[in-house]
C-alpha cells in the first residue's frame, strides 16, 4: 500500500475525465505530476503540482486547471479538503479515516509493508568495500561496507536482483609489497629482528602470518634471495589478509555474494578482449597526452601511449591503457573488470569508493558507457571521511594496524548495529564525526539510541498487555476498532507511517539509504511525543484499563511503529532492541 501513489492516481483519474469533458486538451503527458507531503504541514497532508506542470502544455493558466481538478478530487470520500493556493498549487487533506487505514495495512502486511517492485526483478551488481588485501579493513572502509550493504539492502527491499561483489586488489605492487613484510615476519618468528624498512606494512597483524610460515616453512626461506619466496609469500599472505577482512566485515554483519581477484584477469586474456572491445568501437589509439594543466613537472614528457577516447563519452580527458613500455595502467584491469561486469548481464552499475578515488568517476563512467552503448548505467557513489572522536579528542590510532583505526576497533568499542547506524546519520557525500562516547549516550541527541528507545518502548506496551491479558497479536489488533486513533497526535503517526513506502522508493530510486535513518528517526519524535502526551493525558495513553477494545485500537497504532522501525533497521542492517537498559 503506498497511499500517495493511490491519491496521485485520484489525481490522474480526474485529470484523464477532464480531458473527455474537454476541460484540457489531449495528449497530455502526466509523468510529471505528483503528489508529495507539502513543505509546510499545515497546508494539509498532501499537495499536488498538476496544474503547474500542465498549464503550459495545455496553453492555459495553473488556476483553471486546478480549480475544476479541486472540485473533482474533493468529491472522493477520501478528500475532505481541496484547497487551491498561490498561482495553483492544490493542498488536499484526507480523511481521518485514511490514515487509520494505514494502521490496519502495516499489520496486515508486516515488513513487507512498504516493499516496492519497482525495480522490476532489475539485475544490479553492488561493488562496496574493495580494499587492498594488505592488512584490515580502517575506519574509512567501515564506512563504505555499511553504505554499500544497506544500498544493497535497500535495492533488494524495491524489489531489484542485487548483488554484493567485493574486487580484491591483488594484481598490483602493493601485493609485492605485502609479501615483503610477511618475510620479515616470517623472519622475526625465527628468532631474526624484523627490518620494517620505510614503505613496508608495520601492523602487528602480520605477526601471526609470520608464525604460519614458520609453520609452514621452518626456517628453509631464511637468507633466500627474494626471487625465490616473493610469489609464494604473496599468495599466502594475500589469502591470510582476504581471511582477515571477510572475518572483519562479518563482524560487521556484512556477506558478499562474489569476491572477484584483479589477478584473474592478468595473463587470461580478459584485460585484452576488453580492450579489443573498446578498439572495435574505434576508441582506442596511439598518441601523446596533452601536459598536466597548471604547473608542468620537471620529469615530464611527451611519450606515445595507447589511450581509451574517453572524452567521447563524457570525460575530460582522453585516457592511457597502456604505457609506452608495454605494461597496462591501473585504468586497464579496472576497465576489464567492468567489461566483466557488463558481460554478466547486470542492467545496472553500481560502486562504493572511498573520497580519494574522486578523479574515477569520469573514466569509469565513459568506460562503462562504451563498453555497454550506453545501456548499463554506472553510478558511483563516494564515501567521505570519518573523524574519529573520544573524551572530546581525536581517537589515537590502531597499534596493530600500524597507522589507522581499524573496523574491529569500532565495532569493538560500540557493537555493530551502532557501528552501522552512525555510518548512514549523514548522506555519504558529507564528512562524518563519530564521537565514541556521544554515540552511546542515552538522549535525543544520540539517533541510535532515540529510534531504539521507541522500538522499545513499543515491546514494553506489547509486555504490559499480555500481562493485563489484552489480546495484542497483529490479526486482532489489524481488525480492532482503529477510528478510536482520532487525536491529532494519533494522525500525525499514522500520517508518517504512510511515508514509508515512498521514502523506500525515492531512497531505492536514489541510491541514498542514509534517507531510511532520517525517517527512522522523525518517525521516532513523532511516537516519543504522542508517549510524552500520555502522561498527562490519559485518554493517549496504549493501555487503557477496563477498556479491551479501545486498549487494542491504540495498542496497534504502537505496534505499527514497531514493525515499520524494524523493517526500516532491516534495511540498514540492525537489529531493533526489545528493551533498553
Amino acid at each position: 500500500m503506498n497511499l500517495f501513489s493511490e491519491i496521485r492516481g485520484l489525481v490522474l483519474d480526474a485529470l484523464a475525465q477532464m480531458q473527455s469533458e474537454g476541460t484540457l486538451p489531449e495528449g497530455l503527458n502526466f509523468d510529471n505530476v505528483a503528489v508529495e507531503p507539502p513543505r509546510d504541514a499545515a497546508h494539509g497532508d498532501m499537495a499536488t503540482n498538476a496544474a503547474m506542470v500542465l498549464a503550459k502544455p495545455a496553453k492555459m493558466k495553473p488556476r483553471e486547471i486546478a480549480d475544476v481538478l479541486a472540485g473533482k478530487l474533493a468529491a472522493d470520500d477520501r478528500i475532505t479538503n481541496a484547497e487551491v493556493a498561490g498561482p495553483g498549487f492544490l493542498n488536499l487533506r484526507l480523511a481521518p479515516t485514511v490514515w487509520q487505514g494505514v494502521l490496519a495495512a502495516v499489520l496486515e502486511k508486516g515488513t513487507d509493508y512498504g516493499r516496492s517492485t519497482m525495480g522490476h526483478g532489475q539485475k544490479v551488481n553492488v561493488e562496496y568495500v574493495s580494499a587492498n588485501p594488505t592488512g584490515p579493513l580502517h575506519v574509512g572502509h567501515t564506512r563504505g561496507a555499511v553504505f554499500g550493504d544497506a544500498l544493497a539492502s535497500l535495492l533488494a527491499y524495491s524489489g531489484h536482483d542485487v548483488t554484493r561483489e567485493y574486487y580484491i586488489n591483488d594484481g598490483g605492487a602493493q601485493v609485492d609489497v605485502l609479501a615483503r613484510s610477511a618475510y620479515e615476519r616470517y623472519r622475526e618468528a625465527n628468532g631474526l629482528s624484523p627490518e620494517i624498512a620505510e614503505g613496508l606494512y608495520p601492523g602487528d597483524y602480520l605477526i601471526p602470518i609470520g608464525e604460519a610460515l614458520k609453520e609452514k616453512y621452518g626456517d628453509s626461506l631464511i637468507d633466500k634471495p627474494e626471487s625465490e619466496w616473493l610469489e609464494e609469500l604473496r599468495n599466502f599472505a594475500t589469502d591470510a589478509m582476504m581471511d582477515l577482512i571477510r572475518d572483519d566485515l562479518k563482524a560487521l554483519g556484512v556477506e558478499m555474494d562474489v569476491f572477484f581477484s584483479e589477478k584473474s584477469l592478468y595473463g587470461t586474456g580478459k584485460i585484452e578482449a576488453a580492450l579489443k572491445s573498446l578498439s572495435d568501437k574505434g576508441l582506442i589509439y596511439e598518441g601523446v597526452l596533452e601536459p598536466p594543466k597548471g604547473k608542468k613537472p620537471e620529469d615530464w614528457e611527451p611519450r606515445e601511449q595507447t589511450l581509451f577516447k574517453s572524452t567521447e563519452h563524457g570525460d575530460d580527458v582522453d585516457r592511457p591503457v597502456k604505457k609506452s613500455d608495454g605494461s597496462w595502467t591501473y585504468f586497464a584491469p579496472d576497465i576489464a573488470y567492468h567489461y566483466d561486469k557488463v558481460t554478466r548481464g547486470f542492467d545496472a552499475l553500481i560502486d562504493v569508493f572511498g573520497a580519494d578515488h574522486g578523479g574515477y568517476v569520469k573514466r569509469m563512467k565513459a568506460a562503462v558507457s562504451a563498453l555497454s552503448d550506453g545501456k548499463v548505467p554506472l553510478d558511483i557513489k563516494l564515501t567521505q571521511l570519518v573523524k574519529l572522536w573520544k573524551n572530546g579528542e581525536p581517537f589515537k590510532m590502531s597499534k596493530r594496524a600500524g597507522n589507522f583505526v581499524t573496523l574491529r576497533d569500532v565495532v569493538d568499542h560500540v557493537g555493530p548495529d551502532v557501528t552501522r547506524f552512525v555510518m548512514l546519520t549523514r548522506k555519504n557525500d558529507a564528512s562524518l564525526d563519530f564521537d565514541f562516547d556521544k554515540v552511546l549516550e542515552q538522549s535525543r541527541e544520540n539517533p541510535v539510541f532515540y529510534v531504539q528507545y521507541a522500538h522499545a518502548r513499543v515491546m514494553s506496551v506489547l509486555r504490559r498487555a499480555a500481562e493485563a491479558g489484552i489480546a495484542a497479536d497483529d490479526a486482532t489488533l489489524a481488525s480492532a476498532d482503529l477510528s478510536k486513533n482520532d487525536h491529532p497526535s494519533e494522525l500525525t503517526v499514522a500520517k508518517k507511517l504512510a511515508e514509508w513506502p515512498r521514502l523506500v522508493e525515492i531512497a531505492a530510486r536514489t541510491n541514498e539509504p542514509h534517507r531510511v535513518a532520517f525517517y527512522l528517526y522523525e518517525l521516532a519524535g513523532d511516537f516519543h511525543a504522542l508517549w510524552n502526551k500520555g502522561n498527562d493525558e490519559t485518554q493517549l495513553r496504549f493501555i487503557q484499563d477496563g477498556d479491551v477494545a479501545t486498549s487494542q485500537s491504540k495498542i496497534a497504532l504502537a505496534r505499527a511503529v514497531s514493525v515499520v522501525i524494524s523493517a526500516g533497521l532491516g534495511i540498514l542492517g540492525v537489529t531493533p532492541a526489545q528493551e533498553m537498559r
